[in-house]
């Protein structure tokens, strides 16, 4: 469903949401007190506006409050940043998306009223620190404490393996969720599918289960 969402804050990461944001079809409002960055965007979003986010007068003449949704993502100024949420959830934005720096940072703008509060700098160090022991892993998703949820490059020494031999065994604490080969796309497939050269496997497990499993990888792919 198409939405209202403005995003405070163009830097790399406010402007790559908002670029996507416009792509999936939704009218998109880009407000940054940087009037070079607003220039530089002004063709790839719906509107673009030089502006103080943290100035209530501002937000109100802009039809904040109209908004389905706030996306705050500055966080090289905490002022900033605190006001342009608190002020966002005061005109009635329905729901405010705040980028945090840290942990004490988050739990401010959750007092102000942000309805979710992200990380992505943590995460990204995360997601990088779940997938060290094997260059296959191209991305990583924590779903709750403890589980996370895996992109698998299969790789070389795999190929033409069934995924029985590889993969399905309970013991393992993995599951394969899905492969995809192309276009075609198999949810849980079968164990005497063989795998090929280009394949992406999603599996999920606890976090320690499937580190013990990338990092078998290469022995398993060596046994005869």
């Amino acid at each position: 469903m198409k939405q209202q969402i403005a995003v405070m804050g163009l830097g790399r990461f406010g402007s790559a949401v908002a670029e996507e944001l416009v792509k999936a079809g939704h009218d998109v409002l880009g407000i940054d007190s940087d009037l070079g960055v607003v220039q530089g965007l002004s063709a790839h979003l719906t509107h673009v506006v030089q502006a103080d986010a943290a100035d209530r007068e501002t937000l109100e003449r802009l039809g904040i409050g109209d908004f389905d949704v706030a996306i705050i993502a500055v966080t090289d100024n905490l002022e900033t940043s605190i006001l342009a949420t608190l002020e966002a959830k005061r005109l009635g934005v329905a729901t405010v998306i705040a980028k945090a720096k840290n942990d004490t940072h988050g739990e401010i703008l959750q007092r102000v009223g942000a309805d979710r509060v992200v990380y992505p700098e943590r995460d990204t160090g995360v997601r990088l620190a779940h997938s060290w022991s094997s260059l296959n892993i191209t991305d990583s998703l924590d779903v709750v404490e403890g589980y996370t949820v895996s992109r698998v490059a299969v790789p070389e020494e795999l190929i033409g393996r069934s995924i029985g031999e590889v993969i399905t065994n309970p013991a393992q604490g993995v599951t394969l969720l899905l492969q995809a080969r192309g276009a075609r796309v198999v949810v849980f497939p079968s164990s005497e599918e063989r795998l090929q050269r280009g394949d992406i496997l999603v599996l999920a497990g606890q976090l320690g289960e499937l580190e013990r499993f990338f990092a078998g990888f290469g022995r398993a792919a060596a046994r005869p």
